[in-house]
C-alpha cells in the first residue's frame, strides 16, 4: 500500500487529488502530516520541506511542486527568466509577453531613528535594486512614434485579485503611481486592441498545464475564458470592470456579474462555436498552436533551474497559464500561476487526470482500470 501526506487546505486542486487517492482505499493510505515515511506529499509550496525530502526514507518521494518554480510564477521573475532564455536562443521575449519592465519605487531617505531602522534598511535595499524606468521610457516613446500604442499597465508584484493596478497613457503618471505605492511593480504594454466577445467585452484564457516528474509537459484540453461583465471602453481607463477580467473585481464591482455567462466563465466548446460562427475559424486552428508553443518555451526557460534530476525526491506541478488574444488573433502570455484554482465544473476531471498522468506512472495502481480522463491531458513534448 502506498502512503501519502496531505498538507493542503480544502480549497486547492490538490485537495481534490487527495480525495481521488483516498477513494482508492486498497492502494493509498493518508498518513499523519508529520509522518517520516511516505511515497507522496501534497502540500503548499512555501511549507514543503524540500531539503529533507527523501533523506533517510529509503525511497524517493513525489511532491506536488517544483522548487524554484517561482522563477516562472512571480511577475518580475517571469520577465527576467524569459529574457535570459530568449537571449541564449536568439529570440525576442516580447513576442511571448508584451513589452514588460520592472520598476522599484523611489523612496526618500528614512532616518535611522529608534524603532525605524528595519524600515529604513528595507527601503534603501529596494532603492538599490535594478530599476528599468529609463528602458521603459525609451520603449514607450519608440512605440508611440511607431504608432504601436501608448497605453501601459502597472501591476504590483505583491498584488493579487486585481489590486495595485493602474492603466494609463501617461508614463509619468505610471511612474509616480509606483513611487507613491512604495511597492515594486511590473509595467507592461497594454493590449489596446484585444479580441472582444461580440465586439464589446474583454476576456482572458486560463489553461491548465501539468509538468510531470520527467519534465513531460501536458496541456489539459478543457479550458475557460474569464470574461468581463461590462463593455470595453478604450479611452476610459478608470472603468475597471471593462478593462480587467479578474473574477474578484468583477464580482465585487459590477452589477452585471454573471449576466452573460454563469460566473463570468465561458468554456472552450462554447468559445469554439463562437469563433466558428463569427470568424469562421476554430481554436485548434488559430489559437491552440500558439498557446502550446508559449507553454513549452516558458517551461523550457526554467528547466535548468528547477529540474529534480539527481535529487532525493521527484516533483510534479500543475500550472495555470493565463493568455490574452489581440484583434489579429495573436496570443500573448500574461502570467503563470503556480497554484491555480480550477473551475468547479472541471475540477473532478482535472484532479482525476492529474492522478492518472502524474502519480500513477510513479506508483502504478495495483488494479489497472480504464481511465477516460487521461485523454484530456495532451502531451506537448
Amino acid at each position: 500500500m502506498y502512503k501519502f501526506v496531505n498538507r493542503n487546505d480544502d480549497s486547492t486542486v490538490y485537495s481534490a487529488v487527495a480525495e481521488v487517492l483516498t477513494k482508492r482505499n486498497s492502494e493509498w493510505l493518508c498518513v499523519q502530516k508529520d509522518s517520516a515515511r511516505f511515497h507522496l506529499m501534497l502540500g503548499e509550496i512555501n511549507k514543503l520541506p524540500f531539503a529533507r525530502l527523501g533523506h533517510g526514507q529509503g525511497m524517493n518521494p513525489l511532491v506536488n511542486y517544483y522548487r524554484g518554480s517561482g522563477r516562472l510564477c512571480r511577475k518580475t521573475a517571469l520577465v527576467k527568466t524569459l529574457q535570459e532564455y530568449c537571449s541564449n536562443c536568439n529570440k525576442d521575449p516580447f513576442q511571448i509577453i508584451p513589452p514588460t519592465y520592472y520598476l522599484y519605487p523611489k523612496i526618500a531617505d528614512v532616518p535611522m531613528e529608534s524603532g525605524n531602522s528595519l524600515k529604513a534598511v528595507k527601503m534603501r535595499s529596494m532603492q538599490n535594486k535594478t530599476d528599468e524606468r529609463e528602458a521603459f521610457m525609451k520603449c514607450y516613446h519608440k512605440m508611440k512614434e511607431n504608432k504601436q500604442g501608448d497605453v501601459w499597465i502597472a501591476k504590483s508584484t505583491s498584488g493579487a485579485k486585481g489590486e495595485g493596478i493602474l492603466i494609463s497613457d501617461n508614463p509619468q503618471q505610471l511612474i509616480d503611481y509606483i513611487d507613491e505605492q512604495k511597492q515594486s511593480h511590473v509595467i507592461q504594454k497594454y493590449l489596446e486592441k484585444p479580441l472582444l466577445l461580440n465586439g464589446d467585452r474583454k476576456f482572458d484564457i486560463r489553461c491548465w498545464v501539468l509538468l510531470d516528474h520527467q519534465y513531460n509537459i501536458y496541456l489539459y484540453k478543457e479550458g475557460v475564458l474569464r470574461t468581463a461583465s461590462d463593455p470595453y471602453k478604450p479611452q476610459d481607463y478608470s472603468d475597471t470592470t471593462g478593462h480587467l477580467t479578474n473574477h474578484c473585481l468583477q464580482e465585487a464591482l459590477s452589477p452585471n456579474f454573471g449576466k452573460y455567462e454563469i460566473g463570468n466563465e465561458m468554456f472552450f466548446d462554447e468559445f469554439n462555436s463562437y469563433l466558428q460562427d463569427r470568424y469562421q475559424t476554430e481554436m485548434e486552428e488559430s489559437l491552440i498552436p500558439q498557446i502550446k508553443e508559449i507553454i513549452k518555451e516558458s517551461l523550457y526557460s526554467v528547466q535548468v533551474h528547477i529540474s529534480t534530476e539527481g535529487l532525493s525526491y521527484h516533483s510534479f506541478q500543475l500550472f495555470g497559464f493565463d493568455f490574452m488574444v489581440d484583434s489579429d488573433f495573436k496570443v500573448w502570455l500574461i502570467e503563470v500561476n503556480g497554484s491555480p484554482a480550477s473551475a468547479e465544473k472541471l475540477l473532478p476531471g482535472l484532479s482525476s487526470a492529474i492522478v492518472t498522468v502524474a502519480i500513477d506512472p510513479v506508483f502504478p495502481p495495483q488494479n489497472e482500470s480504464e481511465d477516460k480522463e487521461q485523454t484530456l491531458f495532451q502531451k506537448l513534448n
